[in-house]
């Protein structure tokens, strides 16, 4: 069974279609190495664990980078919880913390 990415609601929808365009086509590069190699095979630069259940897509573009946190759930499922335009260069603890209440969402 191959691994599918997906978007947790219409809000994280709305989230990625506010990506710059090269930002997009990075995360959309992301989803075909999952599908391809398998989230497992995947590491840095295109995914680091963030803390939990939580790790992040990491997407860098012309206009700096961005972050789409995202979580796994049964049936080799890649939900997207949260995407982000990051400012600093760690992660907010704010996006953190939205990121995790909508992960629950999934439980």
């Amino acid at each position: 069974m191959e691994w599918r990415v997906e978007a947790l609601n219409d809000t994280v929808r709305g989230e990625l279609d506010a990506l710059p365009t090269d930002m997009r086509a990075r995360l959309i590069r992301i989803q075909l190495l999952i599908r391809q190699v398998g989230l497992e095979a995947l590491r840095e630069p295109y995914v680091r664990h963030l803390e939990g259940k939580l790790w992040e897509m990491r997407l860098k573009g012309r206009d700096g980078i961005a972050r789409a946190v995202y979580v796994t759930a049964l049936g080799r499922r890649v939900v997207i919880v949260r995407v982000f335009v990051k400012k600093t260069q760690q992660t907010p603890r704010g996006e953190i913390d939205l990121a995790l209440r909508r992960a629950k969402e999934l439980l």
